[in-house]
């Protein structure tokens, strides 16, 4: 295994260790960030103990996460999302995760999603494909939308309406799966569409490296590469194009 990638991996266990401890705990802390979200101790905490290790043993590898900002400009950058999914994991719901990315010199390398309270994990690393609880994975080879589960977020119903109603309106199955596990399930072959609005590097970064290598791909909603807050639609890539179709920005 690439050094890289089992180091990611480390981190993921360390995240871990702190995370799903506190899972359901009665006295779990949480907080209200200016933005309304929720923020939890446990939030804090992985993200701190992700960042003192990458200190250690990876000095002049700066982090950018969602609670403590971003390090800065560098050639490597870690990239973390501490718990995806902080509303599920407040509320006792366990579908949430640990999301680990490195990047280096412009280009997302690494990917670690850990999501314990499910006894899930994926990782994949440039060329060397993607893997979920050490098996590997691929997306489908669904090329009909009628044929296919598409998977949605709220935000994105709400900003494509109609269109979107259309899209699900076809699928043979379609579901809100929920943050960043709608787009493991499209890695792994279990859907083929996953549409999400309003995402950060943190969101997104892990999540791009392993459907990628999974056969998948990855554009924001415009179909271009995704960038800071827009939104994601993952697939399989033989139905990208129909996904697209839907995703235009809605005129006033």
């Amino acid at each position: 295994m690439h050094p890289d990638l089992a180091f990611a991996l480390g981190l993921a266990d360390l995240a871990d260790s702190f995370s799903l401890p506190r899972f359901r705990a009665h006295d779990l802390v949480v907080d209200t960030k200016p933005d309304l979200s929720p923020v939890t101790e446990a939030d804090r905490a992985v993200e701190e103990a992700l960042r003192a290790r990458i200190a250690e043993e990876r000095p002049g590898e700066v982090v950018v996460g969602e609670e403590l900002g971003d390090g800065g400009p560098a050639e490597t950058r870690w990239i973390i999302d501490p718990i995806d999914g902080t509303k599920n994991y407040s509320r006792g719901i366990p579908i949430w995760a640990t999301l680990i990315a490195l990047e280096q010199a412009g280009e997302l390398t690494v990917g670690v999603a850990s999501a314990p309270a499910l006894g899930r994990r994926w990782w994949a690393r440039r060329g060397e494909g993607a893997f979920a609880d050490g098996q590997p994975i691929h997306v489908s080879a669904i090329a009909r939308v009628e044929e296919a589960v598409v998977s949605y977020t709220t935000s994105s119903l709400l900003r494509h309406g109609d269109a979107l109603l259309d899209l699900v309106a076809r699928a043979w199955h379609a579901r809100t799966f929920s943050d960043f596990w709608q787009h493991l399930l499209v890695a792994e072959g279990a859907a083929e569409i996953a549409l999400e609005s309003g995402l950060n590097l943190w969101d997104v970064a892990a999540l791009q490296v392993i459907v990628e290598e999974a056969g998948g791909r990855c554009t924001g909603l415009d179909g271009r590469p995704w960038t800071a807050d827009g939104g994601l639609v993952s697939s399989n890539g033989l139905l990208h194009d129909d996904a697209l179709l839907v995703l235009a920005p809605p005129t006033v």
